[in-house]
C-alpha cells in the first residue's frame, strides 16, 4: 500500500506529531511505502528508504494562522498533482482541504469556540480577537474536511460526541485513543529532594498551562484549602500566571510548589502520590494517560477528553469541573486512605498498558489496510462510509 500522511510535524516530543510518528513507523514495519507531507520529520524517518518526505516549508510566516493556511494550500496542491499515485491519504483536522480517506481529529474547534473558557472570552483585546478568528476559521475549514473523509478518527470519546454534534454521521467515526510510552512513564520512585519537591508529605501533581483558566488550577487551589494534609506540585510556565498570587492569597504558599516548565515529567510523576487534572476543556489529554501509566490515581472531570479511561478502580471523574467541594471530597478520600491509593495505582497502570503507542499505531494501520482491501476487492461497489457501518466504542449502531 502507498500511504500518505499529511501533518505539520512527524516526530517525538510533539503530541500530534508523536501520534503520526508512531503510525509512520508501524506502516514501515509492515512494508508499506510512505509519503510524508510535513514541515518537520524525525531524522530516522527522513533517512528511511521506504519514506518519501515532501517538505512543506512554513517558517518565516508571521502567525500560526498564516502558517497553517500556507501549509494547507501547498500540501493540497501536491496532492492534486499526485493523488493517483497514492492508495490512501491520512490527514489531521483542517490541515488540508483535499479529500482524504482518513481524517484524525485531535481537536474540534467548533466545540472549543463555544466553551466558556475560550481565550476570546477572557481576553477582550487584539490577542483575544485573533484567537477567536483563528478558532472560527478552523471550525469552518474542519467541517469541510470532515465531510470529504471516508472515516473520521476521534482521539477520545469526547471528540467522538463533538463530531456527532457538528453533523458527522456516527457511521463514519472510529475512536482511537492516543498512546503512551510505557517504558518512559512507569511506576517507581524518584528523589524528591533532587527534583525540588517536599519530602515526607502526601503530594499531588498538576501539570499544564497555568497562564489561562482553561486547565482549572484555580478550582484545585480553592479545594486544597479544605484538604490541609495535602501538598501540590504545579508544573507549568510561571511567567504571566496569576496562580502563584492566588495560592499566596489563600494561605497555600507552604503547600503549593510551583516548579516551572519541566522536561523531567516522568521522574516527577514517579515522585508524587496522585494526579489531579479537572480541566474545563480538553480534547484528549496525553498527560492523563501518562499519569495512569506512571501508576498514579487520577482525579479528573468529564470535560477532560480521555476521562473515559479513568475507571472507579483507578481514579475519580467529577461531573462538574468547577465544583470545589466535590473536588475537595475526592482529594480527601484518597489522602485519608493510603491502601486505596495503592490499589488505584496498580489499576491505573493496568489501564495504561492497554494503550501503548504500538497498540495505537497498529489500530490505525489495521484501519488503513481494511480500507485499502475494501477498495481493491470492491472497486465496482459504492464504498462510501455511509454504506459501510462502523462499530463505535461510544455506543453508536452505525445507523445515521
Amino acid at each position: 500500500m502507498k500511504l500518505c500522511i499529511v501533518t505539520h510535524k512527524i516526530k517525538k516530543g510533539d503530541g500530534q506529531g508523536r501520534v503520526n510518528y508512531e503510525v509512520a513507523n508501524e506502516a514501515i514495519r509492515r512494508g508499506h511505502e510512505l509519503t510524508l507531507l510535513a514541515s518537520e520529520v524525525a531524522p530516522e524517518l527522513e533517512d528511511n528508504s521506504q519514506v518519501n518526505w515532501i517538505k512543506i516549508p512554513v517558517k518565516g510566516y508571521p502567525t500560526e494562522f498564516v502558517r497553517n493556511f500556507v501549509f494547507a494550500q501547498k500540501s493540497a496542491d501536491w496532492l492534486r498533482q499526485h493523488r493517483s499515485e497514492i492508495d490512501l491519504v491520512k490527514v489531521n483536522g483542517a490541515i488540508n482541504l483535499a479529500a482524504a480517506d482518513v481524517n484524525a481529529v485531535h481537536f474540534v474547534h467548533s466545540s472549543w469556540l463555544r466553551s466558556p473558557v475560550h481565550i476570546s472570552r477572557n481576553r477582550r483585546d487584539l490577542y483575544g480577537f485573533y484567537q477567536w478568528l483563528f478558532t472560527a476559521f478552523n471550525a469552518h475549514w474542519e467541517k469541510r474536511a470532515f465531510q470529504k473523509a471516508q472515516v473520521v478518527v476521534a482521539v477520545s470519546e469526547k471528540i467522538g460526541h463533538e463530531l456527532v454534534n457538528i453533523g458527522v454521521p456516527r457511521s463514519r467515526i472510529r475512536v482511537i485513543v492516543n498512546g503512551v510510552d510505557l517504558e518512559e512513564f512507569t511506576p517507581g520512585q524518584s528523589d524528591r529532594q533532587k527534583l525540588g519537591l517536599p519530602e515526607n508529605v502526601t503530594l499531588a501533581l498538576f501539570a499544564g498551562d497555568i497562564r489561562t483558566p482553561r486547565k482549572n488550577l484555580d478550582t484545585i487551589l480553592h479545594a486544597l484549602v479544605k484538604v490541609p494534609d495535602l501538598h501540590l506540585a504545579v508544573v507549568g510556565y510561571i511567567e504571566g500566571s496569576p496562580f502563584p498570587q492566588l495560592a499566596a492569597s489563600l494561605g497555600l504558599s507552604d503547600r503549593v510548589h510551583f516548579v516551572g516548565y519541566r522536561r523531567d515529567i516522568p521522574e516527577i510523576m514517579r515522585s508524587v502520590d496522585l494526579f489531579v487534572f479537572p480541566s474545563r476543556y480538553e480534547a484528549c489529554s496525553l498527560v492523563l494517560l501518562e499519569a495512569l501509566s506512571s501508576g498514579l490515581p487520577v482525579i479528573t472531570a468529564t470535560a477532560t477528553g480521555g476521562a473515559e479511561l479513568v475507571t472507579p478502580e483507578c481514579g475519580i471523574v467529577l461531573p462538574d469541573s468547577d465544583d470545589i467541594d466535590a473536588l475537595a471530597v475526592a482529594l480527601m478520600s484518597l489522602v485519608n486512605d493510603v491502601p486505596l491509593m495503592q490499589q488505584m495505582s496498580k489499576a491505573a497502570r493496568s489501564v495504561a498498558e492497554q494503550h501503548s503507542w504500538i497498540t495505537m499505531a497498529q489500530t490505525y494501520v489495521d484501519l488503513f489496510e481494511e480500507l485499502s482491501k475494501n477498495a481493491e476487492h470492491c472497486s465496482d461497489t459504492d464504498l462510501s462510509p455511509s454504506t459501510r457501518p462502523i462499530t463505535l466504542p461510544f455506543g453508536a449502531t452505525g445507523a445515521n
